[in-house]
């Protein structure tokens, strides 16, 4: 599963005024929708109350924005077409990952000295699998380690995946002593 099929994505919008309740198991989201019918008997009509369940199968790597449509599920009136039921996907933001596109994106802190002479990345990704991604080169500032194919399904093509991209704050000593100046200079030359 990716962020949305692990609940990085709410519904959150529905373009109806009525009563409605989320039920969400896994990647399906089940809908009890309250809202009135109206049913015509020979020469009379009334409007009732009517409680359907609606599901929506949420896709792994549905985006901010995609919309699903239950067609003409609205409010009835007489002599009126009962409007579409719109719901909107929205992301729950994620405590580690952040999304670019289909790309997620990791922040790492690191200290100074990790950054110059190695650092090894140990997570979790979102469907419970452990990566360990070393880090051998020295990572400056704007450095990013990308890590194909470990980002979000394309919803289009499931099995294809964006990238994992990894970015590094390095945390820098307020102070140095002389004498750790001198051994700086000293292995790292003029």
């Amino acid at each position: 599963m990716g962020l949305v099929g692990r609940s990085f994505c709410n519904l959150v919008k529905a373009f109806k005024a009525f009563s409605m309740m989320f039920f969400v198991q896994s990647s399906t989201c089940y809908l009890l929708v309250h809202f009135t019918e109206l049913l015509v008997f020979f020469f009379c009509s009334k409007l009732v109350p009517v409680e359907e369940i609606l599901t929506i199968d949420i896709k792994p790597g549905w985006k901010k924005g995609t919309k699903i449509t239950f067609p003409e599920k609205g409010n009835e009136q007489q002599h009126i077409i009962p409007a579409d039921l719109v719901f909107i996907i929205d992301e729950k933001p994620h405590p580690m990952f952040s999304r670019d596109g289909n790309d997620l994106i990791l922040s790492q802190k690191i200290s100074l000295s990790e950054a110059l002479t190695g650092y090894t990345v140990h997570l979790t990704t979102l469907d419970g699998r452990n990566l360990t991604i070393p880090i051998n080169t020295v990572i400056h500032p704007n450095y990013e380690e990308v890590v194909p194919r470990e980002g979000m399904p394309i919803p289009k093509d499931p099995t294809k995946r964006g990238n994992l991209r990894i970015k590094f704050s390095i945390k820098f000593p307020t102070r140095l002593t002389s004498e750790q100046k001198a051994g700086i200079k000293s292995l790292m030359g003029p």
